[in-house]
């Protein structure tokens, strides 16, 4: 038996009908609560883990919320969340090979690969049977684990931010730039501009974006933020200064900026969710030629845009999940040399996981939320503590 975190579709349908469905007044610190569960029996190919660290992570909101999908009612009335983690090995199945007992790992979330290597399901949320990783101990088969890369040169905390995000991002990355480049090539544009919205992906993927050496700008309301990414030559820019997008004017403002940020080109590559207030603002900033990538569903399942608008500027938008086995490998190759995440100010106990969570979801953290699950740590993971 281990400590795991949950959410119960009794504690959603309690936490709904005390704010009387509104959602926008639900404290998620009532709905994830802390539970025992029993760990699964190890297989031949599986490998027990103790959670050292994890980050909080925004599909928790979708499961607490059962705004798009009630996911714990699907998942037979409760689920385990927690979709990427920082761990020590702690035994193997007689016929894994690529990790030991004691080895530092980090965990991804590719559920169900399709014959492509893209997800189907994601791991902790809709994957029929799998169990997340806010919980002390784990038991996961090999191939849903990582090597740390320990020597990158980020701290602990920062390298727990990443294993969610960092494939997210690369994966973004590398089909804005394909998509573009289909449409205008580097010969003809070497240069490109990149916007990004609010979090921690965003962040990221603007990382990339420097590290080719194209211009870069963040338009978020979080002032620490925006410095963070303005000391590695991300140009910011004040969302509060417009509002949220709330108001047509607003929007208007927003893409008067841009233009005058880009020498009136505007952004060629955006990076936003596709759908709440920013994706207005976005899509109104875009450049002739320009593709807008999203990750998620943070607002709503729903887009609405002018399609024909977008047709004549040539404007693509690209829905996307997650990436490949091999992608989260290639993106973990980017630690701390391109991939330098902002760590919120105050790194949370295992205890107060849900109050981490509920101030995430109020938006009113300084960076990515990391919990630290394990009191004592390896000697080689306590070497990086700050």
């Amino acid at each position: 038996m281990t400590r795991a975190y949950s959410i119960s579709v009794e504690d959603v349908t309690a936490e709904r009908a005390r704010v009387n469905e509104d959602l926008s007044q639900v404290d998620i610190s009532r709905v994830i609560a802390l539970d025992e569960l029993e760990l699964a029996e190890m297989g031949r190919r599986d490998v027990h883990l103790k959670i050292l660290v994890v980050s909080g992570e925004h599909n928790v909101d979708h499961a607490a919320l059962a705004d798009t999908v009630n996911i714990a009612e699907l998942r037979g009335g409760k689920i385990y969340p927690g979709n990427s983690a920082v761990a020590e090995v702690i035994a193997t199945g007689s016929d894994v090979e690529a990790f030991k007992a004691g080895d530092i790992v980090l965990t991804h979330c590719n559920g169900e690969p399709d014959r492509f290597g893209y997800p189907k399901t994601i791991w902790a949320y809709d994957k029929t049977d799998s169990v997340g990783w806010y919980a002390e101990e784990a038991v996961v088969g090999d191939w849903q684990l990582v090597q740390a890369p320990l020597e990158c040169g980020l701290n602990l905390w920062e390298i727990a931010a990443l294993p969610l995000r960092a494939p997210t991002a690369y994966h973004l990355w590398r089909r804005a730039e394909g998509i573009f480049r289909l449409k205008v090539p580097a010969e003809r544009l070497a240069t490109l501009n990149v916007l990004g919205f609010g979090g921690g992906v965003s962040e990221l993927f603007l990382m990339l974006a420097r590290a080719k050496g194209h211009d870069a700008f963040f338009c978020s309301g979080s002032p620490e933020r925006r410095d963070a990414l303005e000391k590695l030559g991300i140009t910011p820019i004040d969302q509060a200064a417009f509002n949220r997008f709330a108001s047509r004017n607003d929007v208007k403002g927003f893409i008067k900026e841009s233009r005058r940020l880009t020498g009136g080109e505007g952004m060629h590559l955006v990076c936003d969710m596709l759908r709440g207030p920013v994706f207005a603002a976005g899509l109104a900033a875009a450049a002739r030629e320009g593709v807008n990538v999203s990750a998620g569903w943070q607002l709503s399942r729903d887009v609405d845009y002018n399609s024909a608008g977008a047709s004549i500027k040539q404007i693509t938008l690209d829905h996307t999940h997650y990436e490949t086995l091999a992608g989260v490998e290639s993106a973990t190759d980017l630690y701390g040399r391109v991939f330098k995440p902002t760590i919120h100010r105050e790194v949370y106990g295992f205890k107060d996981l849900p109050r981490a969570l509920a101030e995430m979801h109020q938006n009113v953290q300084t960076g990515i939320p990391i919990i630290r699950v394990a009191e004592s740590m390896p000697e080689s993971a306590a070497a990086l503590i700050p």
